[in-house]
């Protein structure tokens, strides 16, 4: 499929950058990504957030982008993962990888997300937007 290369069972590597016209959909066992190629990057970002509980935006060599996926997996959360390239980062993230949002808000890093856990207030938001049940 164009756009998309799967690297395992959880991650999918997702090329944001427009390229041609139509829609692309890559449907794994979990969820459904579906990409507008005539939406700018910023529009399908924002699109993405929107669609899904946990979404983290990562690069597959980032050290903090792994611990933050290994934390919520812990949890019980499994998150949707986008890998992006380098470039897409820069442009599309201000370069601040990784990236999470939860139910469409912004937490930050992996600082902001550790420190969201530590105070015991991460499961609480995870169970409000139903990505978590206790």
């Amino acid at each position: 499929m164009q756009g998309f290369r799967r690297c395992s069972n959880d991650v999918v590597h997702l090329d944001l950058t427009t390229s041609g016209s139509g829609a692309t959909t890559m449907t794994n066992s979990s969820s459904s990504l579906s990409i507008d190629v005539e939406e700018s990057t910023e529009t399908r970002i924002q699109r993405l957030i929107s669609e899904h509980p946990v979404i983290i935006f990562s690069r597959s060599s980032c050290c903090m982008c792994h611990v933050m996926k290994k934390l919520l997996a812990t949890i019980g959360v499994h998150p949707t993962v986008i890998e992006l390239d380098d470039h897409e980062i820069a442009e599309a993230l201000r370069n601040r990888p990784p990236a999470v949002f939860i139910g469409g808000a912004s937490i930050g890093g992996l600082e902001s997300l550790v420190a969201l856990h530590l105070s015991g207030h991460l499961v609480p938001k995870l169970v409000e937007v139903g990505a978590l049940w206790v």
